[in-house]
């Protein structure tokens, strides 16, 4: 067999499949289609459900035959389930804008890309509009591995009745990026604080000459510089191909496992996924050993902590609140007899929400 005859047979064999692809994927929007119908006759309203996606996730990650990684089959489902969602409830997201922002990419690899996305200038604006019902769903940063907690995102829980109902990770890579083409014309670099501060070697190493300048976001940064000659952006690569401004570093970050942890948050958290997360917000007395008691009920109950935080509640001096993060969901009998026990230890509960643990 000839080189051209292996190639014919291979391409008809991928046609075939393509076309087998097709049909079942179409099959699948049709079922939710039908889902769809039997929640409206039933009168309810829920249409997405994170625990379920979360379920088909982790499910398709351990059953992933190769050669595509796990990330990758696992971002192709996401999508198929988000063009079939699409079918039973368009979804609108809020995310942190503007276009280009590492918030909004958290927003697409969480929701895939048939969700209406919609860029807000603030975070406590997000919350206000998933507050209102102007949109079903927001998307907030709240943790980076390398600076820490986002502090008006916690600050925003303290007064908001939303429920966290989901997390996503996201990979942060650092691009420079301007209308220059040598790093010497660049006086100026713009980008979020803590952007700006996750490159601050290479900064240091590379353009010493610069000035620093934050505002609100990486993306905001590239809309700037695409304006201003003799400068430069720290943000992602998509903001290059929005802006159109050329690439002239990579991967910048000092850190090469740069992670940023976003929150989802809507009107209702999540039923049981079977790999769930809960969040708490919680005041301990102000006395000696008083943190130590707050505590000691999720050690009691064997409940694993994986986060604490503190923030000043801003009603005293000196006063404080903790926000927790705890693995297992709140109706699970081991968090709920630490929840009952905490109430009567602690000043203040709130639970901030259970949710699916991110799938990748």
């Amino acid at each position: 067999m000839s080189q051209e005859q292996e190639l014919a047979q291979i391409r008809q064999r991928i046609d075939a499949i393509d076309h087998q692809l097709m049909a079942l994927i179409a099959e699948r929007a049709v079922c939710a289609h039908k889902v769809a119908q039997i929640k409206i006759a039933a009168g309810d309203g829920q249409f997405y459900r994170p625990e379920r996606e979360a379920q088909i996730l982790r499910r398709i990650k351990a059953e992933n035959p190769g050669p595509l990684d796990d990330e990758e089959m696992t971002r192709l489902f996401r999508e198929i389930m988000s063009a079939c969602l699409a079918l039973e409830q368009p979804l609108t997201v809020a995310y942190l804008g503007p276009a280009g922002t590492f918030t909004q990419t958290a927003a697409l690899k969480h929701f895939g890309h048939s969700v209406r996305a919609l860029p807000l200038g603030t975070i406590p604006e997000i919350f206000r509009e998933v507050e209102a019902g102007s949109v079903h769903y927001g998307v907030v940063p709240v943790e980076n591995s390398t600076e820490g907690v986002v502090s008006h995102t916690l600050d925003s829980f303290m007064t908001s009745p939303l429920y966290i109902c989901g997390e996503v990770c996201v990979r942060i890579h650092h691009f420079l990026l301007s209308h220059e083409t040598q790093r010497s014309a660049v006086r100026a670099v713009y980008s979020h604080q803590q952007s700006l501060a996750q490159c601050r070697e290479w900064l240091d190493h590379n353009l010493p000459q610069a000035e620093r300048i934050p505002v609100a976001s990486n993306a905001e940064a590239a809309r700037l510089v695409a304006g201003r000659a003799g400068t430069a952006a720290i943000a992602s690569e998509s903001a290059a191909e929005i802006y159109g401004l050329g690439i002239l570093a990579k991967r910048i970050e000092d850190e090469p496992d740069n992670t940023t942890r976003f929150l989802i948050v809507g009107r209702a958290d999540a039923p049981m996924s079977g790999h769930d997360k809960t969040s708490l917000l919680l005041a301990c007395r102000n006395e000696a050993g008083g943190l130590h008691a707050m505590l000691t009920p999720l050690a009691d109950h064997h409940i694993s902590m994986t986060r604490i935080e503190s923030r000043p509640s801003r009603r005293g001096i000196w006063d404080y609140v903790f926000f927790v993060d705890i693995i297992g969901h709140r109706e699970d009998p081991a968090i709920l007899a630490a929840l009952e026990h905490l109430r009567r230890e602690t000043l203040f509960l709130k639970v901030l929400g259970s949710y699916p643990e991110a799938v990748l």
